[in-house]
């Protein structure tokens, strides 16, 4: 389309799962945003992931859908919330069968959504991607201008409120007590699959430079599921650096941007820690960096990995035996990495979103 439909009053913004990719399109909520100034703007997806999104100005409303109950529970609860706000144009930026069906049944009269076999008839704008590479938020980018909406901007944001950042502060006071007094450096060492972990030793070793070499102050972080990795890493280590308890997302979001510097691996709190304006050092194995890593160099953030002939193979365990198994990332040196957290100290803090 040329320019966007004029007649939409009430707009739907959809991507169902996972915190990085919640993060990614904050920048399409702006744009929408900037789009329809007056519209009313609402936003679905999981009801963890999303709480991300709470104190966006650009939004009206979050819809969460908790995926944690029975589906034929939940989701006819949420088709009726979406059917009771009428909106105008929906836009689902996950494209799963679920998504596509919650789109459909919302009943907006504009429903954009990327063209797949069968689902893609439950829109009435498809997108076809044009197979030349581009970023995670690029990808995002498309939904918008098949209706007409100018992309304005690419940088993700989370907006956190004083008295969280105030939390934080405290909560981090606390481990200044037994630290050397140095800027914060949180190492998130956990991941969802176990392709995209550094290696546990290695953590280790960059925590103990971090230490000794830049003065730096470690706090190891990770999720429920990440806790075997986290005292791991504390157990190898020799400068017995500080574990952050499992916090919901938005208080670890807070502390994240308390830190001076942030080394995860391509994992969730990475976005985030991105997203709170904190230099970001991202630790990459089986994916794409140039997709799922689009932060500028400029505002200190960087990834960093190592070629091998079977990247990028989007594995969640590695398939590779013998000195070939997690090559990719055994090849990635603690020194490599402390010299990029050398680098992004240097580097002044973004202004938090407002």
């Amino acid at each position: 389309m040329d320019s966007h439909p004029v007649d939409v009053h009430r707009i739907l913004i959809s991507r169902m799962k996972f915190i990085g990719d919640i993060v990614l399109t904050t920048p399409i909520i702006r744009s929408v945003r900037e789009a329809y100034p007056d519209a009313y703007i609402a936003y679905l997806g999981d009801k963890d992931a999303v709480s991300l999104l709470g104190r966006n100005p650009h939004l009206n409303e979050i819809i969460p859908f908790d995926f944690s109950r029975p589906t034929i529970i939940e989701q006819p609860r949420v088709i009726l919330q979406l059917r009771r706000r009428r909106f105008d144009l929906a836009v689902d930026l996950f494209g799963n069968p679920r998504s596509a069906l919650l789109m459909y049944l919302s009943g907006a009269p504009v429903r954009v959504g990327q063209e797949h076999k069968g689902r893609g008839r439950l829109y009435t704008v498809r997108v076809s991607d044009d197979g030349r590479p581009k970023t995670a938020v690029q990808f995002h980018q498309q939904f918008l201008r098949a209706v007409g909406i100018p992309p304005t901007t690419s940088r993700t944001e989370i907006f956190l409120t004083d008295d969280e950042r105030r939390q934080a502060r405290e909560v981090l006071a606390g481990y200044a007590r037994t630290s050397t007094g140095g800027p914060f450096v949180a190492l998130h060492v956990g991941a969802t699959w176990p392709a995209k972990r550094w290696l546990a030793d290695r953590f280790a070793q960059l925590a103990d430079n971090i230490v000794t070499q830049l003065g730096g102050s470690v706090l190891l972080t990770g999720g429920p599921a990440d806790q075997e990795i986290v005292h791991q890493v504390r157990q190898l280590s020799h400068s017995a650096p500080m574990i952050v308890e499992v916090l919901p997302v938005r208080r670890l979001a807070a502390v994240l941007a308390e830190c001076a510097v942030v080394v995860s691996n391509d994992a969730g709190p990475m976005h985030i820690a991105v997203a709170v304006g904190t230099p970001t050092i991202g630790l990459f194995g089986p994916g794409e960096e140039s997709i799922w890593f689009p932060y500028p160099s400029a505002h200190g953030h960087v990834a960093l990995r190592k070629n091998v002939f079977c990247h990028p193979c989007h594995l969640n365990v590695c398939n590779r035996t013998g000195g070939g198994y997690m090559e990719c990332m055994n090849l990635l040196a603690a020194d490599e990495v402390v010299d990029a957290v050398r680098t992004a100290l240097r580097f002044p803090r973004q202004p938090f979103p407002r």
